[in-house]
C-alpha cells in the first residue's frame, strides 16, 4: 500500500503540468536524506522554513516604514505571507507546483536586514564583500539555521530564493511566479500603508493605474494576477501583457518617487547606517563578545562574515536595544 507522499506524487502527474516541477523529479538536497512518508520534498521545505528562527524574526523587521505607530502596517512577515498567497493563486491557475512556489515565497526574504532596504544599503557599504538580501536569504537556509547545519532544502527551492530579485540564475517557472508576485505585493500593499500613514491619498495614484488596474487595493491585485495568468497560460515564461506592464511600471515609478524616496516616510533612515556601522565595528573589534554560534561561524567563514550574519539577522527592536546597551550610558542611581 502506498504512503501519502507517493499518492501525492502520483496526483502531481495530473495536477502539475509539464512546465512545472513535480516533486518526484526534484534535483534533490545538498545532503541526501530519506524521504518522508507523509510529505513531498517541497512540502517539507515549506515546513522547515515556517518553523525556522529567521522566519519568526520577520515579524519584527521593517517592510517600508521604520517602527510605525499603529498595528496595521506591514512587516516583513506579513509581506512574505501576502507574496505566498498571490504566488499560490497564480501557480494553481497555471498548474504549476504550489508547494514549491510556497516554499520559495516563504523563504525569499529570510536574509533581509533590520530597517528594510535602508539596512541592506548600509550593510552593503559596510561589509567588504557587499551585501544583497537575496544572497543572504540563501545563506540563512544553507548555513545559518539550525546551529550552522542549515535547513538542507531542495535545489529548486534554493535557486528560487536566490533569484527572486534578479531572476538569475534562471530557475523554475515557480520561481518566476514568486518574483512577479513579490512585485505585485509590495507596490500594492506599500501604497495601502502609505495611504494609512497619510503620505498619499487615493486620488494621488496616476490615472493609468486607476484606469487599467483599479481604484482599490483588491481590484489592482486581481487585475494584475488575472492578467499574469492569462498572458502566461501557454508560455515558458511568467509575464504580464504589454498594457498591464505599462501600468505597473508607472505604478512602480510612482511608488519610488512618492513613497520609497519620500523624505517624510524615510526621514529616520539617515540614522540607520551609523547604528549598524557602530554595532558592526564593535563586534569586529571584540569577537569574543559575539554569541558562541557566531564565533564558530567566524572561525570557519571569517570574522567580518560572521558579524555581518549576526547584524543582518537582528530585528529592528533588537538592533536598537543592542545599540543602547553598547553605546548609551545608563542612568546612575543611588541605592
Amino acid at each position: 500500500m502506498s504512503c501519502p507522499r507517493e499518492r501525492r506524487e502520483r496526483d502531481e502527474l495530473t495536477l502539475v503540468c509539464e512546465r512545472g516541477v513535480r516533486a518526484a523529479d526534484s534535483k534533490g538536497r545538498l545532503e541526501p536524506e530519506a524521504e518522508c512518508e507523509l510529505r513531498t520534498c517541497f512540502q517539507r521545505d515549506v515546513d522547515r522554513i515556517t518553523h525556522c528562527k529567521a522566519f519568526r524574526r520577520l515579524k519584527h523587521k521593517t517592510q517600508v516604514f521604520l517602527q510605525p505607530e499603529g498595528d496595521h502596517y506591514r512587516t516583513r512577515l506579513t509581506h512574505t505571507l501576502e507574496v505566498a498567497r498571490i504566488a499560490r493563486t497564480i501557480s494553481r491557475a497555471l498548474r504549476l507546483n504550489e508547494d514549491l512556489t510556497e516554499a520559495i515565497a516563504l523563504g525569499h526574504d529570510l536574509g533581509h536586514t533590520p530597517f528594510g532596504h535602508a539596512g541592506e544599503r548600509a550593510l552593503n557599504e559596510i561589509f567588504p564583500g557587499g551585501f544583497r538580501h537575496y544572497e543572504q536569504s540563501l545563506r540563512v537556509v544553507d548555513r545559518l539555521e539550525k546551529d550552522g547545519r542549515g535547513l538542507n532544502l531542495c535545489e529548486e527551492t534554493r535557486t528560487g530564493i536566490l533569484n527572486h530579485t534578479t531572476g538569475k540564475p534562471r530557475g523554475s517557472l515557480e520561481a518566476d511566479v514568486v518574483r512577479i508576485s513579490d512585485r505585485i505585493a509590495y507596490i500594492n500593499h506599500d501604497l495601502d500603508d502609505a495611504e494609512r500613514a497619510g503620505i498619499l491619498v487615493p486620488g494621488d495614484v496616476p490615472a493609468i493605474v486607476r484606469e487599467r488596474l483599479g481604484e482599490r487595493n483588491s481590484e489592482r491585485i486581481n487585475s494584475i494576477v488575472t492578467d499574469v495568468i492569462e498572458t502566461s497560460a501557454d508560455l515558458d515564461v511568467i509575464m504580464m501583457s504589454e498594457e498591464i506592464t505599462d501600468a505597473v511600471q508607472v505604478f512602480t515609478d510612482f511608488m519610488y518617487s512618492e513613497v520609497y524616496k519620500n523624505p517624510v516616510a524615510k526621514g529616520e533612515e539617515s540614522k540607520v547606517g551609523d547604528i549598524l556601522l557602530g554595532i558592526w565595528k564593535y563586534y569586529v573589534e571584540r569577537p569574543k563578545a559575539l554569541p558562541e554560534d557566531y564565533q564558530r561561524i567566524a572561525e570557519a567563514d571569517g570574522l567580518e562574515r560572521a558579524v555581518t550574519d549576526y547584524v543582518s539577522g537582528m530585528t529592528d527592536k533588537y538592533v536598537v536595544d543592542v545599540y543602547m546597551n553598547l553605546f548609551i550610558p545608563r542612568s546612575w542611581q543611588v541605592r
